[in-house]
């Protein structure tokens, strides 16, 4: 890498037009992952420079009020609040009872009785959801699977809200800047969680973040935001080299005491493997990558036949909510990056803090020309 590249690279951080139109001191996003993120994390990493965010996709509008209020209570730095806009599902009569019919004896096992009868639940950004987005007037409104139609989607940016959407390969991210919204966030095959893809054919999203980086980045005017397996100071500024001018981290921010994650959740991320997190459309009916557990094992042979995206939670969403009450992850879905193993456990403020030092030392060991073997040891677990 030459003295003038890593000058350049260097040079983005920490100050960009990222964290210029933001009001932040780092340009790290925590990511906005649903039931798992509060407005305690999302406080903790606006105050220490960075943008906190919450995930309110199975929010009622009520919700939506409840936690913006409680979240600008704790803060006064930016932060992100996040929708799915998700397709309307579609009522298969056979889907349905099949997989009734298949989750029985789990339901069984765990002493809940009958299997629910399946139906469609946490309906995508709507208009009640606009109605309390301008009242609380957050800096940041970001978007899954897309962005919402005009009429939802033009009262923020008059409004002057920052908009960010994911994007998982060049197609979609020139499809979102078309639609006006402020940064991509180019989210890598690695990330956890549900994949951001929202056009056809899927396969074509299946691309990693060292790959599909520097493509957007190349392929739009705006911020790109880098998602996907960053979780240490080295990832950051493997980031930044591609071309990103922020990077987004979900899985890393799990194990912080804030997360609202149970503690057997924690305990699998700190013992998984790379290759323990996987892609399973089991749990929700989209894909989405997780840890490996009984239930994806066992639902792997009827995952192309599982009910629409959310009609299937309602369906599993029992077995996950008992699983976690018993201490066990069996039925659990457990949301995570390929990068689940470098977790370290930290407060939300001081993991942050790690990231930055970490960052900073990396950029300057590589304009140096110093080689580096790994990043300093997390705490002992």
């Amino acid at each position: 890498m030459s003295d003038s590249h890593t000058a350049v690279m260097s040079a983005r951080w920490p100050s960009n037009r990222l964290t210029e139109r933001l009001g932040l001191r780092f340009p790290i996003v925590q990511a906005p992952m649903a039931s798992a993120t509060t407005p305690q994390l999302a406080a903790a990493v606006s105050n220490a420079g960075a943008l906190g965010s919450l995930g309110l996709a199975f929010h009622s509008a009520f919700a939506v009020r409840a936690d913006c209020r409680t979240l600008r209570e704790a803060t006064n730095g930016s932060y992100n609040i996040n929708f799915f806009v998700h397709r309307e599902p579609e009522q298969d009569a056979v889907r349905d009872e099949s997989m009734r019919t298949a989750l029985a004896p789990f339901y069984q096992e765990l002493g809940l009785g009958e299997v629910p009868l399946a139906q469609a639940s946490a309906p995508p950004f709507n208009a009640e959801h606009l109605e309390a987005v301008l009242e609380m007037a957050p800096a940041v409104v970001s978007f899954h699977f897309g962005l919402p139609s005009e009429s939802l989607f033009r009262p923020l940016r008059d409004r002057g809200i920052f908009t960010m959407s994911s994007a998982t390969n060049v197609a979609e991210a020139r499809a979102l800047e078309s639609r006006g919204v402020d940064a991509i966030i180019a989210q890598g095959f690695e990330a956890g969680g549900h994949r951001g893809t929202f056009a056809e054919p899927y396969a074509a999203g299946e691309i990693g973040t060292l790959s599909l980086v520097p493509q957007v980045v190349d392929a739009v005017s705006i911020p790109v935001i880098a998602a996907g397996g960053i979780a240490d100071g080295r990832g950051i500024a493997a980031a930044l080299a591609l071309g990103a001018e922020g990077v987004q981290l979900g899985t890393a921010f799990l194990t912080c005491p804030e997360s609202a994650v149970p503690p057997v959740y924690r305990d699998a991320l700190n013992r998984s493997a790379a290759d323990d997190a996987q892609i399973t459309r089991a749990f929700s009916g989209r894909p989405a990558r997780g840890l490996q557990n009984r239930f994806t094992r066992e639902m792997r042979d009827l995952e192309d036949a599982v009910p629409d995206f959310p009609i299937l939670n309602t369906l599993t969403g029992p077995l996950r909510k008992a699983s976690s009450q018993e201490g066990n992850t069996d039925f659990m879905s457990l949301w995570a990056g390929q990068s689940a193993s470098l977790s370290r456990n930290l407060p939300a403020a001081k993991l942050l803090e790690q990231l930055v030092k970490e960052t900073e030392q990396t950029l300057r060991q590589l304009i140096s020309g110093e080689a580096r073997g790994q990043a300093e040891s997390p705490p002992s677990i």
